[in-house]
């Protein structure tokens, strides 16, 4: 399967895409983790990505869409995985578009999640992972960028007929069995709404 996860930072995209990963065997990319990588190791682009997530923002395009199309030509990617933070624009959409050609996506997980509750999970995180990219503004600053560029990629989706709304509050394994049971739907029976 070639699937996408998406929602709001904080919304449990991560957790879930481990376990989406595992299930039907298929890499988990994450784009917030590859960035992190290279500022872990110090390479001058984890320099430039740690300046820009310190302010809450987000790596641009054209180095985004450079490290994505590499991950996906790596062989454990050819029989499918899971995108988690990409692509976050329409522009980014485009650019996927082009790297899949005729092998589009398969289906388009969105989690829905209260923003009181994503800012809390984000503040508990930070505190537990010492993370310097989760300040409460940093975190405040990401949900509005989503709102306003990433939230509009979800009406692509769905005309597309791709989309499958998830209620992503709960126990983690409430959140991966909703999720399981919609993506066995959408093979069934086309997107759907699922709660």
């Amino acid at each position: 399967m070639r699937l996408l996860i998406m929602g709001p930072p904080g919304a449990g995209k991560g957790t879930q895409a481990k376990a989406i990963s595992a299930n039907y065997e298929i890499p988990a990319i994450s784009t917030g983790d590859m960035f992190r990588a290279n500022v872990a190791q110090g390479t001058p682009l984890g320099l430039e990505a740690k300046r820009i997530m310190d302010e809450g923002g987000y790596v641009g395009d054209d180095i985004t869409n450079g490290i994505v199309a590499d991950r996906l030509a790596e062989a454990d990617a050819q029989q499918g995985f899971l995108l988690d933070g990409y692509p976050r624009t329409t522009a980014q959409v485009a650019a996927l578009d082009e790297m899949l050609g005729e092998h589009s996506l398969d289906g388009v997980i969105a989690l829905q999640a209260d923003t009181d509750e994503v800012v809390r999970r984000l503040r508990l995180r930070a505190e537990q992972e010492g993370r310097s990219d989760d300040t409460e503004d940093a975190i405040r600053v990401r949900q509005q960028v989503y709102a306003d560029q990433t939230q509009p990629l979800l009406d692509v989706y769905r005309e597309r007929g791709l989309l499958i709304e998830v209620d992503g509050l709960g126990e983690i394994d409430a959140v991966s069995t909703r999720i399981f049971e919609a993506l066995t739907s959408l093979a069934d029976n086309g997107p759907e709404r699922v709660h």
